[in-house]
């Protein structure tokens, strides 16, 4: 009975908005590589909206979600005005490469081996997301699941307040 107790009065994995230091500011610069070898940079991918993305292969919450930042991507890809940057949480890289090919994923994957970058963004455990204006400003913090329609309604809203 406790058991189910706790079950029924556990909250949603959908995620939900964090306060964070970085709201309404400059993002942290990221330099890293991805799992190709080539080196990716946050500022070269202003100009649009931006989904920095926390994840492991290993965290269940961050397969579920998959299919979710998926759809954004192409969705968004196809418009041009957003798109999702993965940042790998304390896994190996066999690991994600696995996850990549079995699941595809069409967004750069950058690894942050001595967890620097999640540091900086304050982050304690996958999934974490950060969405970030064209100019770099941090709009809001996600724990938890995000959600394709969860993410399109706040890209719509930041586009009419910047209109």
């Amino acid at each position: 009975m406790v058991l189910i107790a706790v079950l029924a009065t556990r909250p949603s994995s959908e995620a939900v908005q964090a306060r964070s230091p970085l709201l309404g500011k400059s993002a942290p610069d990221v330099v890293a590589t991805d799992m190709d070898g080539h080196q990716v940079t946050l500022k070269s991918l202003r100009g649009r909206f931006l989904l920095v993305n926390f994840f492991a292969s290993w965290c269940v919450p961050c397969q579920h979600e998959h299919p979710q930042l998926a759809a954004f991507n192409q969705h968004h890809q196809a418009a041009g005005d957003a798109s999702v940057l993965g940042v790998v949480f304390e896994d190996d890289a066999a690991s994600v490469r696995r996850f990549v090919a079995e699941q595809g994923v069409n967004w750069p994957m950058v690894q942050d081996p001595k967890g620097k970058i999640a540091l900086d963004f304050g982050v304690r455990g996958p999934p974490e997301s950060f969405l970030i204006d064209p100019n770099g400003v941090v709009l809001v913090k996600f724990i938890g699941e995000v959600k394709a329609t969860q993410l399109d309604a706040l890209v719509r809203q930041a586009e009419q307040a910047r209109a």
